[in-house]
Protein backbone atom coordinates (compact mmCIF):
# COMPACT_ATOMS: atom_id res chain seq x y z
CA UNK A 1 0.00 0.00 0.00
CA UNK A 2 1.26 3.66 -0.90
CA UNK A 3 2.35 5.67 1.86
CA UNK A 4 -0.37 7.80 1.41
CA UNK A 5 -3.32 4.90 0.93
CA UNK A 6 -2.24 3.90 4.47
CA UNK A 7 -2.09 7.52 5.85
CA UNK A 8 -5.91 7.83 4.56
CA UNK A 9 -6.99 4.64 5.80
CA UNK A 10 -5.24 5.17 9.17
CA UNK A 11 -7.40 8.33 9.71
CA UNK A 12 -10.59 6.21 8.34
CA UNK A 13 -11.95 4.91 11.18
CA UNK A 14 -10.84 2.66 14.27
CA UNK A 15 -8.11 0.64 14.61
CA UNK A 16 -6.82 -2.78 16.40
CA UNK A 17 -4.18 -4.28 17.34
CA UNK A 18 -4.33 -8.53 17.42
CA UNK A 19 -3.31 -10.99 20.23
CA UNK A 20 -0.87 -13.05 19.07
CA UNK A 21 -1.89 -16.74 19.28
CA UNK A 22 0.55 -19.29 20.92
CA UNK A 23 0.38 -22.61 21.43
CA UNK A 24 0.70 -24.87 24.62
CA UNK A 25 4.53 -24.77 24.31
CA UNK A 26 4.39 -21.42 23.50
CA UNK A 27 4.88 -21.35 19.72
CA UNK A 28 3.22 -18.85 17.42
CA UNK A 29 0.30 -21.05 16.65
CA UNK A 30 -1.17 -19.71 12.87
CA UNK A 31 -4.19 -21.39 12.30
CA UNK A 32 -6.18 -20.16 15.54
CA UNK A 33 -4.38 -16.66 14.81
CA UNK A 34 -5.37 -16.50 11.05
CA UNK A 35 -9.10 -17.76 12.52
CA UNK A 36 -9.45 -14.38 14.90
CA UNK A 37 -7.84 -12.31 12.47
CA UNK A 38 -10.58 -13.01 9.62
CA UNK A 39 -13.77 -12.99 12.71
CA UNK A 40 -12.13 -9.43 13.26
CA UNK A 41 -11.66 -8.09 10.00
CA UNK A 42 -15.99 -8.87 9.29
CA UNK A 43 -15.79 -5.90 11.44
CA UNK A 44 -15.49 -1.96 10.89
CA UNK A 45 -11.99 -1.58 11.68
CA UNK A 46 -10.25 0.87 9.15
CA UNK A 47 -6.25 -1.35 9.67
CA UNK A 48 -5.21 -4.09 11.51
CA UNK A 49 -1.97 -4.02 13.55
CA UNK A 50 -0.09 -7.16 13.36
CA UNK A 51 2.84 -8.06 16.31
CA UNK A 52 2.06 -4.69 18.02
CA UNK A 53 2.10 -4.50 21.69
CA UNK A 54 -1.04 -6.34 22.53
CA UNK A 55 0.18 -8.38 20.16
CA UNK A 56 3.35 -9.11 22.71
CA UNK A 57 6.23 -7.53 20.46
CA UNK A 58 8.22 -7.63 22.95
CA UNK A 59 8.48 -11.24 23.60
CA UNK A 60 8.78 -12.10 19.96
CA UNK A 61 11.53 -13.50 18.18
CA UNK A 62 12.46 -11.07 15.14
CA UNK A 63 11.84 -14.00 12.60
CA UNK A 64 8.34 -14.64 14.05
CA UNK A 65 7.23 -11.19 13.27
CA UNK A 66 7.23 -11.75 9.32
CA UNK A 67 5.64 -14.91 10.31
CA UNK A 68 2.73 -13.62 12.09
CA UNK A 69 2.22 -10.79 9.55
CA UNK A 70 1.66 -13.29 6.56
CA UNK A 71 -0.74 -14.93 8.94
CA UNK A 72 -2.36 -11.57 9.60
CA UNK A 73 -2.12 -11.07 6.02
CA UNK A 74 -3.73 -13.57 4.79
CA UNK A 75 -6.46 -13.45 6.74
CA UNK A 76 -7.41 -10.10 6.73
CA UNK A 77 -9.38 -9.42 3.54
CA UNK A 78 -9.29 -6.20 2.19
CA UNK A 79 -8.22 -4.84 5.92
CA UNK A 80 -4.26 -3.48 5.72
CA UNK A 81 -1.71 -5.38 7.97
CA UNK A 82 0.43 -2.38 9.81
CA UNK A 83 3.32 -4.72 11.56
CA UNK A 84 5.27 -3.79 14.46
CA UNK A 85 8.95 -3.10 15.07
CA UNK A 86 11.06 -1.49 17.64
CA UNK A 87 14.24 -2.68 19.58
CA UNK A 88 17.48 -0.98 18.69
CA UNK A 89 17.97 0.76 15.37
CA UNK A 90 19.90 -1.90 13.50
CA UNK A 91 17.43 -4.79 14.77
CA UNK A 92 14.59 -2.35 13.77
CA UNK A 93 15.59 -1.59 10.50
CA UNK A 94 15.65 -5.57 9.96
CA UNK A 95 12.55 -6.13 11.66
CA UNK A 96 10.79 -3.31 9.36
CA UNK A 97 12.16 -5.01 6.15
CA UNK A 98 11.67 -8.43 6.86
CA UNK A 99 8.01 -6.95 7.62
CA UNK A 100 7.84 -5.20 4.42
CA UNK A 101 8.95 -8.46 2.51
CA UNK A 102 5.90 -10.31 4.27
CA UNK A 103 3.63 -7.90 2.75
CA UNK A 104 2.71 -5.48 5.50
CA UNK A 105 0.79 -2.22 4.20
CA UNK A 106 2.69 -0.28 6.52
CA UNK A 107 5.21 -0.21 10.26
CA UNK A 108 4.25 1.22 14.15
CA UNK A 109 7.79 1.93 15.47
CA UNK A 110 7.57 0.86 19.00
CA UNK A 111 9.75 2.71 21.53
CA UNK A 112 13.46 1.18 21.48
CA UNK A 113 15.16 -1.24 24.46
CA UNK A 114 15.32 0.01 27.81
CA UNK A 115 17.69 3.41 27.34
CA UNK A 116 16.67 6.76 27.39
CA UNK A 117 17.83 8.69 24.27
CA UNK A 118 18.69 12.60 23.11
CA UNK A 119 16.14 13.87 20.85
CA UNK A 120 19.24 13.91 17.88
CA UNK A 121 19.43 10.08 18.79
CA UNK A 122 15.99 9.33 18.19
CA UNK A 123 15.86 11.56 15.07
CA UNK A 124 18.73 9.11 13.64
CA UNK A 125 16.70 6.28 14.75
CA UNK A 126 13.15 7.23 13.47
CA UNK A 127 14.84 8.40 9.89
CA UNK A 128 17.11 4.97 9.44
CA UNK A 129 13.68 3.01 10.09
CA UNK A 130 11.73 5.46 7.71
CA UNK A 131 14.89 5.39 4.82
CA UNK A 132 15.06 1.21 5.05
CA UNK A 133 11.37 0.63 3.53
CA UNK A 134 8.94 1.83 1.13
CA UNK A 135 5.83 1.39 2.97
CA UNK A 136 4.12 3.67 5.24
CA UNK A 137 5.87 4.55 9.12
CA UNK A 138 4.33 5.81 12.52
CA UNK A 139 6.30 6.51 15.45
CA UNK A 140 4.90 5.33 18.96
CA UNK A 141 5.30 8.34 21.15
CA UNK A 142 5.37 7.07 24.64
CA UNK A 143 8.03 5.86 27.65
CA UNK A 144 11.67 6.17 26.76
CA UNK A 145 10.86 7.81 23.07
CA UNK A 146 9.51 10.67 23.30
CA UNK A 147 9.58 13.02 20.04
CA UNK A 148 9.17 16.82 20.49
CA UNK A 149 7.09 19.03 18.32
CA UNK A 150 10.28 20.43 16.77
CA UNK A 151 11.99 16.79 16.13
CA UNK A 152 8.81 15.31 14.69
CA UNK A 153 9.05 18.11 12.22
CA UNK A 154 12.19 17.93 10.93
CA UNK A 155 11.62 14.38 10.45
CA UNK A 156 8.56 14.92 8.65
CA UNK A 157 10.02 17.18 6.47
CA UNK A 158 12.90 14.68 5.11
CA UNK A 159 10.65 11.24 5.50
CA UNK A 160 7.78 11.28 2.96
CA UNK A 161 6.62 8.35 4.33
CA UNK A 162 6.72 9.15 7.69
CA UNK A 163 2.53 9.50 7.94
CA UNK A 164 1.29 8.57 11.33
CA UNK A 165 2.03 9.60 15.03
CA UNK A 166 0.79 7.51 17.94
CA UNK A 167 0.64 9.00 21.50
CA UNK A 168 0.50 6.97 24.60
CA UNK A 169 2.21 9.39 27.15
CA UNK A 170 -1.41 11.26 27.77
CA UNK A 171 0.30 14.53 27.67
CA UNK A 172 -2.21 16.82 26.24
CA UNK A 173 -0.47 19.51 26.26
CA UNK A 174 2.15 17.94 24.40
CA UNK A 175 0.01 16.20 21.61
CA UNK A 176 -1.96 19.42 21.11
CA UNK A 177 1.12 20.91 20.69
CA UNK A 178 2.12 18.26 18.05
CA UNK A 179 -1.11 18.39 16.18
CA UNK A 180 -0.79 22.45 15.91
CA UNK A 181 2.87 21.96 14.58
CA UNK A 182 2.14 18.88 12.29
CA UNK A 183 -1.03 19.61 11.36
CA UNK A 184 -2.56 17.49 8.41
CA UNK A 185 1.04 16.16 7.70
CA UNK A 186 0.45 13.13 9.62
CA UNK A 187 -2.30 11.21 10.78
CA UNK A 188 -2.87 11.05 14.15
CA UNK A 189 -3.22 7.72 16.19
CA UNK A 190 -4.74 7.66 20.62
CA UNK A 191 -2.38 4.65 22.10
CA UNK A 192 -3.28 5.05 25.81
CA UNK A 193 -3.78 1.38 27.39
CA UNK A 194 -7.55 0.92 27.05
CA UNK A 195 -7.76 4.02 24.61
CA UNK A 196 -11.50 4.46 24.83
CA UNK A 197 -10.97 6.02 28.52
CA UNK A 198 -9.17 9.15 26.59
CA UNK A 199 -10.50 9.38 23.53
CA UNK A 200 -12.99 12.45 24.13
CA UNK A 201 -9.90 14.11 25.68
CA UNK A 202 -7.37 13.35 22.15
CA UNK A 203 -10.41 13.75 20.15
CA UNK A 204 -10.23 17.84 21.53
CA UNK A 205 -6.61 17.37 20.82
CA UNK A 206 -7.09 16.71 17.29
CA UNK A 207 -6.43 13.38 17.00
CA UNK A 208 -8.84 11.62 14.41
CA UNK A 209 -8.59 7.95 15.66
CA UNK A 210 -7.02 5.58 18.20
CA UNK A 211 -6.60 1.82 19.29
CA UNK A 212 -8.99 -0.05 20.53
CA UNK A 213 -7.60 -3.37 22.48
CA UNK A 214 -11.07 -4.43 23.23
CA UNK A 215 -11.60 -4.61 19.87
CA UNK A 216 -9.94 -7.80 20.12
CA UNK A 217 -12.77 -9.72 22.16
CA UNK A 218 -15.88 -7.20 21.72
CA UNK A 219 -15.31 -5.68 18.14
CA UNK A 220 -19.21 -4.29 18.04
CA UNK A 221 -19.16 -2.45 21.27
CA UNK A 222 -15.56 -1.25 19.90
CA UNK A 223 -17.29 -0.19 16.89
CA UNK A 224 -20.56 1.57 18.43
CA UNK A 225 -18.27 3.36 20.88
CA UNK A 226 -16.28 5.02 18.33
CA UNK A 227 -19.48 5.90 16.33
CA UNK A 228 -21.02 7.85 19.21
CA UNK A 229 -17.63 9.06 20.21
CA UNK A 230 -17.55 10.58 16.38
CA UNK A 231 -21.29 11.79 16.29
CA UNK A 232 -20.54 13.84 19.63
CA UNK A 233 -23.69 11.32 21.32
CA UNK A 234 -21.79 11.66 25.07
CA UNK A 235 -24.75 9.90 26.72
CA UNK A 236 -23.91 6.85 24.95
CA UNK A 237 -20.46 7.32 25.40
CA UNK A 238 -20.69 8.04 29.01
CA UNK A 239 -23.05 4.59 29.20
CA UNK A 240 -20.22 2.44 27.69
CA UNK A 241 -17.50 3.71 29.78
CA UNK A 242 -19.73 3.31 33.21
CA UNK A 243 -21.18 -0.29 32.25
CA UNK A 244 -18.07 -1.74 30.30
CA UNK A 245 -14.53 0.25 30.21
CA UNK A 246 -14.35 1.44 33.43
CA UNK A 247 -15.06 -2.27 35.10
CA UNK A 248 -12.48 -3.50 32.20
CA UNK A 249 -10.34 -0.77 34.21
CA UNK A 250 -10.77 -2.13 37.09
CA UNK A 251 -9.71 -5.69 36.10
CA UNK A 252 -6.90 -4.60 33.90
CA UNK A 253 -5.66 -2.69 36.95
CA UNK A 254 -5.07 -5.76 39.45
CA UNK A 255 -1.29 -6.49 37.73
CA UNK A 256 1.08 -5.15 35.58
CA UNK A 257 0.70 -6.44 32.11
CA UNK A 258 -2.71 -7.48 32.51
CA UNK A 259 -3.26 -4.55 29.72
CA UNK A 260 -1.94 -7.06 27.57
CA UNK A 261 -3.40 -10.31 29.22
CA UNK A 262 -6.94 -9.27 30.10
CA UNK A 263 -7.33 -8.61 25.99
CA UNK A 264 -6.39 -12.24 25.75
CA UNK A 265 -8.18 -14.04 28.34
CA UNK A 266 -11.36 -12.00 26.24
CA UNK A 267 -9.91 -13.36 23.33
CA UNK A 268 -9.82 -16.87 24.61
CA UNK A 269 -13.42 -16.26 26.44
CA UNK A 270 -14.87 -15.30 22.71
CA UNK A 271 -14.24 -18.98 21.73
CA UNK A 272 -10.62 -18.35 20.09
CA UNK A 273 -7.44 -20.89 20.69
CA UNK A 274 -5.43 -17.42 21.92
CA UNK A 275 -3.19 -19.64 24.15
CA UNK A 276 -1.40 -17.73 27.32
CA UNK A 277 0.68 -15.14 27.59
CA UNK A 278 4.22 -15.46 26.88
CA UNK A 279 6.55 -14.52 30.24
CA UNK A 280 7.24 -12.49 31.13
CA UNK A 281 3.64 -11.47 31.67
CA UNK A 282 1.11 -13.64 33.47
CA UNK A 283 -2.16 -14.54 32.56
CA UNK A 284 -5.38 -14.24 34.89
CA UNK A 285 -6.23 -15.95 37.87
CA UNK A 286 -9.43 -18.18 37.61
CA UNK A 287 -11.32 -15.56 39.89
CA UNK A 288 -10.43 -12.50 37.26
CA UNK A 289 -11.24 -14.58 34.38
CA UNK A 290 -14.36 -15.32 35.92
CA UNK A 291 -15.16 -11.47 36.35
CA UNK A 292 -14.06 -11.03 32.50
CA UNK A 293 -16.81 -13.63 31.48
CA UNK A 294 -19.08 -11.93 33.52
CA UNK A 295 -18.13 -8.37 31.83
CA UNK A 296 -18.45 -9.60 28.43
CA UNK A 297 -21.32 -11.74 29.02
CA UNK A 298 -23.87 -9.30 27.17
CA UNK A 299 -21.33 -8.77 24.42
CA UNK A 300 -20.55 -12.43 23.24
CA UNK A 301 -21.19 -13.62 19.92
Amino acid sequence: MDPQQLKHALGAGLLSFPVTAFDDRGRFSPDPYKKHISWLSGFDASALFAAGGTGEMFSLLPDEIPMIVAAAKEAAGDTPIVAGCGYGTEMAVQVARSAEKAGADGILLLPHYLIDAPQAGLYAHVKAVCDSVDIGVMVYNRDNAVLQPDTLARLADVCPNLVGFKDGTGDIGLVRQVTATLGDRLTYLGGMPTAELFAEAYLGAGFTTYSSAVFNFVPGLAVDFYNALRKGNHETCRTYLTDFFYPFMAIRNRQKGYAVSAIKAGVRLQGFDAGPVRPPLTDLTDEEMGLMEALIAPYKS
